[in-house]
């Protein structure tokens, strides 16, 4: 099958090396001309996708994958198009921004042939499908859906760092306009997929039709927005616990030792392209759902909350220095998508603060880029606030930040043995936690 896929990000170019892999002639389209030229390099464009440079250094010598800028190069004759677009949404009105997924529907909309199989992985509100996508395909192309092209809606549901381990890990979502449009969906994707064996599932894992694109729409969306609510929750044990005494982390354990009980673990923030952005895509379309909106606006509220209780038990925050440990908004990865970095400096520094920020995997270069001070293990701060749970902070010692006050753990990854004599607030643990603990005699 010649396949084409529409926009070669984090997710799109795993899935285009996926799909030629499987044997399928494939054409990415990217509107970074740079993006394309280090694919067609057969070099990986970003870091820390396993396995994707050296699937590309196979694919690409071989002409199984190649890159462009060009629709009208890549969309003629493919007999699927697969379209990963970023959409995003409006943080003061929480409404989907469909611009950049308008221009790429229009692109490849000038440029279908009969006879090709649409299909939409990006996370969409229900209906988007039906409603938006599918009339302006028919209206721009001349085509009609379920006679000339067959539209499915079809969600990623894999995690940067591990695309192709959850490509055969999870089922493979599906929900087209017809039964033909069905047929031809399942059909690419069992020829461009493997599945593990996987016992736990009511029935086999692989190509799942939940019979609209609405449904899958919706299956999507719940799985996300379940989490958001799921940490919210946590989140609202934590904050209490904080003021009550309680070590709520013990308190989590206990309570899913029990099969009914699956509370997720609190964070200061809740990041990434999908939690925070697909709850507020699923309230664009039912506004009333006042639990997830509640749920969100709690998570967004916590990095505040936090340097709110840091400046309680320091006093006027003006003038000190304090370092946030993490940009990325996730352990392990590079990436900054809804990092909680973002209101944790921005409140530190409403409350006067002095702020820099470290992370490994970015340089000082590419922090002042985002505008903050980069921040170098054993310089002097008074407040150190833990925002990513990334593995090197677990070994930090009060001794690598010389002159700190206080520590503020957002993530429950550092040790009371490692900072003593300093202060330590750990969110949702509040068993003596910012008690100074002194060496033994």
């Amino acid at each position: 099958m010649k396949t084409a896929v529409v926009a070669l990000g984090k997710i799109g170019l795993p899935l285009a090396v996926q799909f030629a892999d499987a044997g399928h002639e494939v054409i990415g389209v990217d509107i970074n001309p740079r993006q394309v030229e280090l694919i067609n390099q057969a070099t990986e464009p970003f870091p820390g996708e396993a396995h994707l440079q050296e699937k590309l250094e196979e694919l690409v010598p071989a002409g199984r994958l190649r890159a462009t800028t060009d629709y009208a190069e890549a969309i003629p004759g493919a007999d699927a198009i697969v379209i990963v677009v970023p959409l995003f949404v409006n943080d003061e009105t929480w409404e989907p921004d469909f611009d950049w997924m308008d221009a790429a529907t229009r692109s490849f909309a000038e440029h279908i042939t009969p006879g090709t199989l649409v299909s939409y992985e990006t996370t969409l509100p229900v209906g988007t499908l039906r409603g938006r996508f599918v009339p302006m395909i028919e209206e721009i192309s001349g085509l009609k859906e379920s006679k000339d092209f067959f539209a499915v809606f079809s969600p990623e549901r894999v995690l940067t760092g591990r695309v192709f381990e959850d490509l055969r890990k999870y089922p493979k979502l599906i929900g087209a306009m017809s039964e033909e449009s069905t047929r031809r969906a399942r059909e690419f994707y069992e020829s461009a997929l493997t599945f593990d064996e996987r016992s736990d599932l009511p029935r086999p894992n692989g190509v799942w039709d939940l019979g609209s694109p609405e449904a899958s729409e919706l299956a999507k969306l719940a799985e996300t927005t379940y989490r958001d609510v799921n940490i919210g929750l946590a989140n609202e044990f934590a904050l209490f616990a904080q003021q009550a005494g309680i070590d709520v982390y013990k308190v989590i354990e206990a309570s899913n030792s029990q099969p009914y009980s699956h509370i997720h673990q609190p964070g200061i923030a809740v990041g990434g392209h999908c939690i925070p952005v697909y709850p507020r895509l699923y309230l664009s379309t039912d506004p009333d759902a006042e639990t997830v909106r509640t749920a969100r606006t709690l998570n967004a509220s916590v990095p505040a909350k936090l340097v709110g209780r840091a400046t309680e038990l320091l006093g006027d925050l003006t003038g000190l220095k304090a370092v946030v440990l993490g940009a990325s908004y996730r352990a392990g990865v590079k990436e900054t998508a809804f990092s909680g970095v973002f209101p944790t400096v921005d409140e530190l520094r409403a409350r006067g603060a002095e702020v820099a920020v470290h992370d490994p995997f970015y340089t000082d270069d590419e922090l002042r880029g985002f505008g903050w001070d980069p921040y170098h293990v054993g310089e002097a701060a008074d407040l150190v606030i833990v925002q990513t749970n990334h593995p090197e902070y677990k070994d930090l010692t009060s001794s690598d930040v010389p002159g700190v006050k206080l520590i503020v753990d957002g993530r429950n990854i550092t040790t009371a043995e490692n900072w003593r004599g300093t202060p330590r607030l750990v969110h949702g643990d509040g068993q003596g936690s910012t008690t100074t603990t002194t060496p033994a005699a």
